[in-house]
């Protein structure tokens, strides 16, 4: 038979007093007026526009920056310390001694690449519908057209923008005009 200490009440409530603590602790730690909506929540990887615009960057604009990091490797060689001992007749009496050292080298420079994007009071779902299905009529997109940038949206940008040199989900002004979703601007367009 199992003996229940008579403490086990008092232990039950102490716990659930500490767990109801904690989360009142973890409640106030967030904003609870703080609301986001789906779209400003799914469009925020879209757009990264950078408070520091690239140097000679029009008023106004909005940029969007892709990095590819640098491609490093590994590298193992041999460094000869002191060379074989050979007798006159051709054998060897000692070995050659060899340290052996390893170092990285960089075998593709770490990339910056600057493109100007569509600024995000112009990314309504209006908008993000009709690039939806713009990609879906050239076949790289499959998903609902929801008026939402979602994973599978950000995926189709990068599919399509991808051959053109960007690869990257964040989408391009060139890859919007291209998609005929912005008309050119002729006074820049030069």
């Amino acid at each position: 038979m199992q003996h229940i200490s008579s403490d086990f009440p008092r232990f039950a409530a102490i716990r659930r007093a500490s767990g109801l603590a904690a989360l009142c602790f973890l409640a106030a730690c967030s904003d609870p007026f703080e609301v986001v909506s789906k779209a400003a929540f799914e469009q925020t990887d879209l757009v990264y526009t950078q408070s520091t615009p690239p140097p000679g960057a029009a008023e106004g604009s909005c940029w969007g920056k892709h990095v590819t990091p640098a491609k490093v490797e590994t590298v193992t060689h041999q460094i000869q310390l002191q060379p074989a001992e050979v007798r006159t007749d051709g054998t060897v009496s000692a070995p050659g001694v060899y340290k052996t050292e390893t170092s990285q080298m960089i075998v593709k420079e770490r990339r910056e690449l600057w493109f100007e994007t569509p600024c995000a009071p112009m990314l309504t779902p209006e908008f993000v519908s009709t690039l939806q299905r713009a990609l879906k009529a050239r076949g790289h997109y499959r998903g609902a057209v929801s008026g939402y940038i979602d994973a599978r949206t950000r995926a189709s940008i990068r599919k399509y923008q991808a051959p053109q040199g960007l690869d990257s989900a964040i989408l391009s002004l060139a890859a919007a005009r291209k998609l005929g979703l912005v008309a050119y601007d002729l006074d820049r367009s030069g």
